[in-house]
């Protein structure tokens, strides 16, 4: 299983669209459980790190390594 290295701030893209269309989400909280947020509707969702890590496509880290 591959461990993804996520911070707040960071975008994803998902595999999966959200209700709304769109793909991509901010990560709002990180721990046992991610808190995202839609970047199209702005609902926000708290999943599983292991749920969440399956369905994410890319990352594109915000901040400076």
């Amino acid at each position: 299983m591959r461990i993804v290295k996520l911070d707040v701030g960071d975008v994803l893209e998902m595999k999966k669209k959200h209700p709304c269309g769109s793909f991509l989400f901010t990560v709002l909280r990180v721990g046992s459980d991610i808190r995202i947020r839609c970047n199209s509707c702005g609902h926000d969702v708290t999943v599983p790190r292991e749920k969440l890590e399956k369905n994410i496509k890319k990352v594109t880290q915000t901040k400076g390594s």
